[in-house]
Protein backbone atom coordinates (compact mmCIF):
# COMPACT_ATOMS: atom_id res chain seq x y z
CA UNK A 1 0.00 0.00 0.00
CA UNK A 2 1.29 3.31 -0.44
CA UNK A 3 1.27 6.35 1.21
CA UNK A 4 -0.32 9.76 0.30
CA UNK A 5 3.15 11.09 0.10
CA UNK A 6 4.18 8.62 -2.39
CA UNK A 7 1.22 9.70 -4.40
CA UNK A 8 1.37 13.08 -4.01
CA UNK A 9 5.17 12.90 -5.16
CA UNK A 10 3.89 10.87 -8.18
CA UNK A 11 1.36 13.48 -9.04
CA UNK A 12 3.94 16.03 -8.62
CA UNK A 13 6.48 14.89 -11.02
CA UNK A 14 4.12 13.87 -13.45
CA UNK A 15 4.79 16.55 -15.97
CA UNK A 16 8.30 15.62 -15.58
CA UNK A 17 7.84 11.88 -16.10
CA UNK A 18 5.35 11.87 -19.24
CA UNK A 19 8.57 12.52 -21.29
CA UNK A 20 9.67 9.20 -19.88
CA UNK A 21 6.48 7.63 -20.59
CA UNK A 22 6.15 8.83 -23.54
CA UNK A 23 9.54 7.13 -24.88
CA UNK A 24 8.63 4.06 -23.08
CA UNK A 25 5.55 4.00 -25.39
CA UNK A 26 8.09 4.80 -28.78
CA UNK A 27 10.55 2.11 -27.76
CA UNK A 28 7.78 -0.72 -27.60
CA UNK A 29 6.00 0.60 -30.71
CA UNK A 30 9.48 0.38 -32.45
CA UNK A 31 9.53 -3.08 -31.56
CA UNK A 32 6.15 -4.42 -32.50
CA UNK A 33 2.25 -3.19 -32.68
CA UNK A 34 1.13 -2.16 -29.11
CA UNK A 35 -2.23 -1.34 -28.03
CA UNK A 36 -3.27 0.39 -24.75
CA UNK A 37 -4.25 -1.82 -22.11
CA UNK A 38 -0.75 -4.10 -22.17
CA UNK A 39 1.18 -0.62 -22.26
CA UNK A 40 -0.34 0.56 -18.81
CA UNK A 41 0.60 -3.19 -17.83
CA UNK A 42 3.95 -2.61 -19.27
CA UNK A 43 4.26 0.54 -17.28
CA UNK A 44 3.23 -0.47 -14.67
CA UNK A 45 6.09 -3.27 -14.23
CA UNK A 46 8.46 -0.01 -14.04
CA UNK A 47 6.55 1.61 -11.44
CA UNK A 48 4.20 4.12 -13.62
CA UNK A 49 0.81 4.05 -12.57
CA UNK A 50 -1.54 5.55 -15.65
CA UNK A 51 -5.08 5.11 -16.28
CA UNK A 52 -6.63 4.90 -19.47
CA UNK A 53 -7.91 8.55 -19.04
CA UNK A 54 -4.00 9.63 -19.00
CA UNK A 55 -2.66 6.98 -21.41
CA UNK A 56 -5.42 6.98 -24.24
CA UNK A 57 -5.43 10.53 -24.86
CA UNK A 58 -1.10 10.88 -24.74
CA UNK A 59 -1.46 8.08 -27.64
CA UNK A 60 -4.21 9.87 -29.83
CA UNK A 61 -1.50 12.79 -29.17
CA UNK A 62 1.16 10.59 -30.29
CA UNK A 63 -0.84 9.73 -33.50
CA UNK A 64 -1.55 13.18 -34.18
CA UNK A 65 2.03 14.45 -33.95
CA UNK A 66 2.91 11.79 -36.08
CA UNK A 67 5.15 9.65 -33.93
CA UNK A 68 2.32 6.51 -33.65
CA UNK A 69 0.46 5.05 -36.51
CA UNK A 70 -3.27 3.42 -35.36
CA UNK A 71 -5.23 0.61 -36.89
CA UNK A 72 -8.29 -0.93 -35.30
CA UNK A 73 -9.29 -4.57 -35.67
CA UNK A 74 -12.33 -5.89 -34.54
CA UNK A 75 -12.77 -9.01 -32.66
CA UNK A 76 -16.75 -9.50 -32.38
CA UNK A 77 -17.83 -6.80 -30.48
CA UNK A 78 -14.80 -5.56 -29.43
CA UNK A 79 -11.72 -3.45 -31.20
CA UNK A 80 -9.04 -2.63 -30.33
CA UNK A 81 -6.15 -0.40 -31.67
CA UNK A 82 -2.65 -1.25 -32.30
CA UNK A 83 -0.32 1.53 -32.29
CA UNK A 84 2.99 1.50 -34.32
CA UNK A 85 5.74 3.83 -34.72
CA UNK A 86 6.43 5.86 -37.49
CA UNK A 87 10.02 7.18 -39.05
CA UNK A 88 9.63 10.15 -37.26
CA UNK A 89 8.52 8.23 -33.79
CA UNK A 90 11.75 6.44 -34.44
CA UNK A 91 14.18 9.39 -35.33
CA UNK A 92 12.59 11.22 -31.95
CA UNK A 93 12.91 8.02 -29.86
CA UNK A 94 16.79 7.65 -31.16
CA UNK A 95 17.26 11.82 -30.73
CA UNK A 96 15.73 11.24 -27.04
CA UNK A 97 17.85 8.81 -26.01
CA UNK A 98 20.62 10.34 -27.00
CA UNK A 99 19.98 13.20 -24.31
CA UNK A 100 19.05 11.03 -21.94
CA UNK A 101 22.49 9.40 -21.88
CA UNK A 102 23.56 12.56 -20.36
CA UNK A 103 22.81 11.69 -16.95
CA UNK A 104 24.51 8.62 -16.97
CA UNK A 105 27.62 9.86 -18.13
CA UNK A 106 28.11 12.86 -15.73
CA UNK A 107 29.53 13.13 -12.33
CA UNK A 108 26.42 14.24 -10.27
CA UNK A 109 26.51 17.84 -8.91
CA UNK A 110 27.14 18.20 -5.62
CA UNK A 111 25.09 21.37 -3.68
Amino acid sequence: MESNDDASTEFEHHDLLSGLVRMHVLHHAAQEEIYGAWMIEELAGHGYRLSPGTLYPMLRRMVADGYLTVRSERDGRTVRKYYSATDRGREGLAQARERVQIFTREEPEHG
